[in-house]
C-alpha cells in the first residue's frame, strides 16, 4: 500500500454512503472530462473517499 504526499484533494465523499465510492466516482470522472486528471483514493484514517490531484499527475 503507497501513501499519497503531495496530493491536492478537489473534494471528500463519506464512505458510509449508501453508494458506496459512486459519488466520487462520478465527480472523478467530471473532473477527468474537463481535463484535470482526478482520481478516487479511500482515507482509511477519515473513512472517506478523496477524489485528488497529484503532482505527478498534473505535470
Amino acid at each position: 500500500m503507497a501513501a499519497v504526499t503531495g496530493a491536492k484533494v478537489l473534494k471528500r465523499f463519506p464512505a458510509g454512503s449508501p453508494r458506496g465510492s459512486w459519488p466520487a466516482e462520478e465527480y472523478a470522472a467530471r473532473r477527468r472530462a474537463e481535463g484535470e486528471p482526478a482520481r478516487v483514493v479511500m482515507d482509511l484514517k477519515s473513512d472517506a473517499f478523496l477524489v485528488i490531484v497529484t503532482s505527478q499527475d498534473a505535470g
